[in-house]
């Protein structure tokens, strides 16, 4: 299979044609790659169990993983999802603070929506994203979009259109090219509920770019739940996952580091400026966020620089600096910890 890239700025003239075009693929059973504010996704229509079905197979990804479904406005949410009353003013207020954005709410499902789209679960995840590309698309087609990350299972998330390619070129028929990702981490992931005092309140399943201490300005955020390990309850919550193909372990920034004799390491580092860094070891050095230590701009670069050290031929292993676990850093961590538990490199 050839796969075709268009690149589109959004917002200009043709784009509205361009999603009514991307719709009608999609109400075909087809499956296309778009752009979202945190990384690309798989796209297929949310209600067309064989298309959905599709993404499974091209992904190599596991049917007891589920989906987030796409949403073009925060109305719509009640398509696919039923909203329980005890929650339902912690949701609407949930969606006016983080909608349109990088939040994905666990919600109970309408009977609407397949069994493989919640892998059997009684929930259904749900999303309105920032990309206009996505809305737009989602509008167009007047179904919920279902869209993991644009590449094979387990491996780094994609924030370009050339990472989807590298990743899913000959396995599906359309890239819609919009630039990088503005984020760089996938969604956020609440699950609303009530607390001991039967108050609303939230668990946060996955960490993202909609950080606690956002979310504790709107609501009440549980001590976090422990992941199911085989059976997730949403996506992204697998102990091993956003795996490089080559070893990769996190470091003490501030301790220094033994390497093996003969093998050739590459250093993924913060700022570039800790006593890890400063070691001769490394056959590459590369920053997240240069000088500055922004967490911000780490989190935009983080899966481009963990699939650019992956592909350096001159490097072995690779060795990620831990970040401040603060912010964006508890979702960068997250990202990292699961990257790092595919392939457990001694120190």
């Amino acid at each position: 299979m050839d796969t075709r890239v268009i690149q589109l700025e959004p917002g200009n003239a043709k784009s509205t044609a361009l999603y009514r075009d991307v719709a009608r693929l999609l109400s075909e059973g087809r499956l296309v790659a778009l752009p979202t504010e945190t990384v690309y996704g798989l796209a297929a229509d949310a209600l067309n169990e064989a298309a959905v079905a599709e993404i499974f197979a091209v992904k190599d990804r596991p049917r007891f993983d589920p989906l987030i479904c796409h949403l073009p406005d925060a109305r719509s949410i009640e398509t696919i999802a039923e909203i329980p009353a005890d929650v339902h003013g912690l949701v609407n207020k949930l969606a006016e603070n983080f909608w349109p954005g990088p939040m994905t709410l666990i919600l109970p499902r309408k009977s609407c929506v397949p069994d493989i789209v919640t892998s059997g679960l009684p929930t259904v995840a749900c999303r309105v994203p920032q990309h206009e590309v996505m809305r737009g698309v989602a509008k167009a087609l007047g179904h919920p979009i279902a869209a993991p990350s644009a590449n094979r299972f387990g491996h780094i998330s994609p924030t370009s259109a050339a990472a989807v390619q590298k990743e899913l070129g000959g396995r599906i028929p359309l890239i819609v090219d919009a630039g990088a990702c503005s984020e760089g981490l996938e969604s956020t992931i609440l699950r609303p509920c009530l607390d001991e005092k039967g108050k609303p309140a939230v668990e946060i399943l996955r960490q993202g770019p909609v950080t606690v201490e956002q979310i504790r300005t709107v609501c009440r955020v549980l001590k976090p739940v422990r992941e199911a390990q085989k059976n997730p309850v949403a996506p992204g919550q697998l102990p091993s996952h956003y795996a490089p193909a080559k070893p990769l372990s996190l470091h003490d920034p501030k301790k220094l580091f033994t390497p093996q004799p003969g093998v050739r390491y590459g250093l993924i580092s913060y700022r570039g400026d800790s006593p890890l860094a400063k070691q001769e070891n490394w056959q590459n050095i590369t920053a997240l966020s240069p000088g500055s230590g922004r967490l911000a701009e780490a989190a935009v670069r983080l899966f481009a620089v963990m699939r650019a050290m992956d592909e350096r031929e001159d490097i072995d292993r690779i060795i990620a600096e831990e970040l401040p676990e603060t912010g964006l850093g508890r979702a960068m961590m997250d990202r990292l910890r699961r990257a790092a538990a595919a392939n457990t490199l001694p120190d």
